[in-house]
Formats: C-alpha cells, structure tokens, sequence
C-alpha cells in the first residue's frame, strides 16, 4: 500500500517590528514598512479587501506601465522620506536595520515572508558546535545574511546584481556591522557553486531564493524551470554531512511537491515543502466571524539531513 502523502506545510512568518500586512484583496496588498504604507499588486489576493477605508490612506500605490515595470503613485499623507526618486527609509527587522526603497518593478528590498526562513535558519544553528558555514544564493539585499550572521553562522553570500550587492553593504552599515561582517560576491550563482565543489568547500546551511527569470554579471540567463535541477544537483556537491537547505520559489508553474521532490535528490533526509504565508494584521478589533486572513507569498521545501 502506498502511504499518504504528507500535507504542504503553511510557513507562518513571525510578526515583525518593521511590518506589517494590513490588508489584501482585488489582486493587491496593503502593507506598512516602518512608518509608509505601501499598496502593490498581489495576482494570489482573489477575495475582497476588510478595510476598504485603510486603502485610501494609503502613501504610496504602485502604479504597472508595463511588463517591464511601473511607477508609484503619492499619496497625500506621505512622510518626506517616501517622496521623489530617492525615496528610502530604514526599518527594523528581527534584529537588524534595512533600508526600504519602492523601486520601479514594485520591489522595496525586503519580502517579509522569508522571516519563516530566517526563523528556522536561526533554529538550525543549536544543532552545531562550532559557527557553521552558511551559503546564500541569490542573496538580494542581504537580511537573510545579516540574520544568520547574527545567530552565529559564517555567511557567504552570493548575488549576481551589482545594486543589490550595494544595497546589502548599505544594510550593513545601517545595522551597525562591520563590512567584513559577510563574505560578499557578486557573481552566478552556479558557476559560483561549481568552483567551490572543485575546491572541497562544504557549507553546512543553504539559503536559495531564485528568481524566475535573471541574468548574470556576465549576461548568463537564468530561467528557474530550465536552471534549477542543475543548480540544486550542484550544491549536493558543496554540502557537509550535517547540513540544511530552504529552497524559495515565486516561479509561476511550480508547486511544493516539485520543490519536495527536487530536494529529496540531495540525499537521504527529512523533506518538508509547502507555502510561505503572512498573516493579516488588523489595526483594529476585527468584524464578526472574522479570523486572521492569510496571504500565500511562495512555494517553499526545507531538507535537513
């Protein structure tokens, strides 16, 4: 008889001094980085919006032109350090400070539903010894990094955008940590990968977080379905004995059990996958019959071995 097949897993992000999910529905988001509320667009947001009057309070909107981007619309309200093209202000973050920037692919620098992932990364520190060695890939902006940093683990990260490696330093600085804090490489993320298995390199913890379609320093071109079996075969190269992954994916056609069954490639091991998921915040005493509302943010899979 075959056995049943595990439940996906709902990866609950821990509330965070820095944001908050206000709202979701009519395929958007509302959402307060620090002291600005933000309202992008979220296709997985099919229901109705609670608070249709905190919508209208909103400082910044973005607007989409195209699929190459948009732009942000100002409310009113908005504080200064969320008006003009130069538009940034800090936020606390678990532990550390980052910079928020509204860019024009309505992006800010920090996607709140990883603190599942930094949670659980800093979990799987008590299970070594000595400050286990750390990989990042498709680090972004670096909060994972500066989060693992934090909890004791030696960190390489690796991004191939020049800006996000700038925007990770500027994290850096704002948290107060010295900049020799992170190994730090701006570089493709499998050729990266491939030299350290040449070099004997191990790392015992492994952050992914690919994106669906990039580019490398070098003009590689990355796809997610096309690159991530290689990728992920790669790194079983660099692994130690003991180690962990989380693999993260916004990739339109995946699915957990995909991610699952990718991971189980690396080798005997424990395989958890299912989503990443933030919970609404209420700024008042919900309605009757109301409950938390949660918004999926992602496919995840953890592999521990």
């Amino acid at each position: 008889m075959v056995p049943p097949a595990p439940r996906p897993a709902l990866f609950d992000a821990p509330v965070l001094e820095g944001h908050a999910l206000l709202d979701s529905g009519d395929g958007q988001k509302l959402e307060r980085f620090g002291p600005v509320t933000l309202v992008r667009p979220d296709p997985q947001a099919l229901w109705r919006p609670r608070r249709p009057e905190l919508w209208k309070r909103a400082h910044l909107t973005f607007v989409r032109e195209s699929d190459r981007g948009g732009h942000w619309d100002v409310g009113r309200g908005a504080p200064a350090c969320a008006r003009g093209r130069d538009a940034a202000w800090p936020v606390d973050v678990a532990g550390v400070r980052v910079e928020i920037r509204p860019t024009p692919f309505k992006h800010v620098g920090l996607f709140p539903e990883q603190a599942a992932n930094w949670e659980w990364t800093r979990e799987q520190r008590a299970r070594f010894d000595e400050a286990p060695s750390l990989l990042n890939l498709f680090g972004y902006t670096g909060v994972a990094s500066l989060l693992a940093a934090r909890a004791g683990f030696r960190v390489t990260h690796v991004d191939a955008s020049k800006a996000s490696v700038s925007w990770l330093r500027r994290n850096l600085e704002l948290s107060g940590l010295p900049s020799d804090t992170l190994r730090i490489l701006c570089e493709d993320a499998l050729r990266f990968v491939r030299r350290e298995a040449r070099r004997g390199v191990r790392y015992e913890g492994l952050l992914l977080d690919p994106p669906a379609y990039g580019r490398g320093p070098k003009g590689e071109k990355w796809v997610f379905q096309e690159g991530i079996h290689d990728l992920v075969a790669a790194c079983g190269e660099i692994l130690a004995e003991r180690a962990f992954v989380a693999l993260s994916s916004y990739a339109i056609g995946t699915s957990p059990l995909a991610m699952a069954n990718l991971l189980e490639e690396l080798g005997p091991g424990t395989v958890t996958a299912g989503e990443l998921v933030l919970s609404e915040q209420a700024e008042e005493e919900p309605g009757p019959n109301e409950s938390a509302r949660r918004l999926p943010c992602g496919f995840c899979a953890r592999w521990v071995r």
